[in-house]
């Protein structure tokens, strides 16, 4: 059965989105970015703070769109980091990115976990289509970047209309990794940094040929009210030292 979020959830997340936003008192540099981004940049915002004493990152980490709609709507936010480029696309096109400031920092990598107990053997994407295989966890097409890149990559392997119909949608890329490390589905999508934080409960069982790059960009929000250290942010994301933070956690290099 295709379970989803309800439009009634979607938006109390939403609300709790705004409402945590705002609760950034005024000095803070609020950094939204997306939930596969999460422990990199914990480790980012530690160092950076260590080097810009008295100034403190607030991460808010959600679904890349849903950090679209919070700004859209006049959350606060200094800084955008979405998974990939379309959220990225609409944001710019919406005009709440500071102009010049998009640039790209990292990549990533699609896979298909399975639970570590799970017997299961998948060689590609057409195994998926097996009737032993009944639930399939991956984000939400509409607003979450990784069921886009699974919908790409679905869709090239003519396996697209089978594989939805056995979906779990996810709100964001981290709750499709734990159906699959709660055993709640028999595999599920997610990036390959994802995966990494949860090898005692998941196993890769494929890696997925994206269609197109599974890029990061970062951008400074036009309506910061801190541009110059939203920038100073961003650079030190795009610094030698950021980009070995991120890579610890095994995101590849723009």
């Amino acid at each position: 059965m295709r379970r989803s979020t309800s439009p009634r959830i979607a938006l109390a997340k939403l609300l709790v989105g705004l409402f945590w936003s705002i609760a950034a008192s005024a000095g803070d540099i609020v950094v939204s970015a997306a939930s596969s981004l999460t422990d990199a940049f914990k480790a980012v915002a530690t160092a950076y703070e260590a080097k810009h004493h008295g100034t403190k990152v607030v991460l808010n980490f959600a679904a890349s769109d849903v950090l679209l709609q919070q700004i859209a709507n006049g959350a606060p936010a200094d800084v955008f980091a979405s998974a990939d480029q379309k959220a990225m696309d609409k944001a710019q096109a919406q005009g709440v990115l500071l102009n010049v400031s998009r640039k790209n920092f990292a990549n990533n990598q699609q896979v298909l976990i399975v639970p570590t107990t799970s017997q299961l053997t998948i060689t590609g994407l057409k195994d998926l289509e097996k009737p032993s295989i009944k639930r399939i966890a991956y984000g939400d097409p509409a607003s979450v970047p990784v069921g886009r890149y699974t919908q790409a990559a679905l869709q090239a392997d003519d396996s697209w209309q089978a594989v939805s119909a056995k979906a779990v949608l996810a709100a964001n890329v981290r709750q499709s990794l734990d159906y699959v490390a709660r055993d709640e589905v028999d595999a599920g999508f997610v990036f390959a940094t994802d995966a990494a934080i949860a090898k005692d409960k998941v196993k890769v069982a494929l890696r997925v040929n994206s269609p197109t790059p599974i890029s990061y960009p970062i951008a400074v929000v036009a309506q910061s009210k801190h541009v110059a250290d939203a920038q100073a942010f961003e650079n030190f994301v795009l610094s030698p030292e950021g980009q070995q933070l991120l890579a610890k956690s095994g995101f590849l290099k723009p």
